[in-house]
């Protein structure tokens, strides 16, 4: 996993998962800690996420609004779409362009 950026876009890429939780969660608090307006999250490299990797991503998104922050997904894969959209998250999280829930494939 790699995570590049500055405190108002993040690039993540490769796995967000057990293994990468740690270091991902330190980052995300960085970069909402030190910046100020929207935190977009850039996930095209994303190649995949387990449900700790999720939480990271709530925990950065609880941590924003306590900051007076947003957090904005960009570019969210199609098969993290449907993870979204699968446990309501899609509902809570800010997600550029949204997601059309309806042209995603059911599974």
């Amino acid at each position: 996993m790699y995570i590049r950026g500055d405190h108002a876009e993040l690039v993540v890429g490769g796995r967000l998962d057990v293994r990468s939780a740690a270091d991902a969660r330190t980052v995300l608090h960085s970069a909402v800690d030190g910046g100020a307006g929207d935190l977009v999250l850039d996930l095209s490299g994303l190649d995949s996420w387990d449900a700790t990797g999720l939480g990271v991503i709530m925990g950065a998104h609880r941590r924003a609004g306590r900051c007076g922050r947003r957090l904005v997904l960009r570019a969210v894969p199609p098969q993290m779409q449907r993870l979204l959209v699968a446990t309501r998250l899609h509902r809570i999280l800010a997600i550029e362009g949204g997601i059309g829930v309806e042209s995603l494939p059911r599974v």
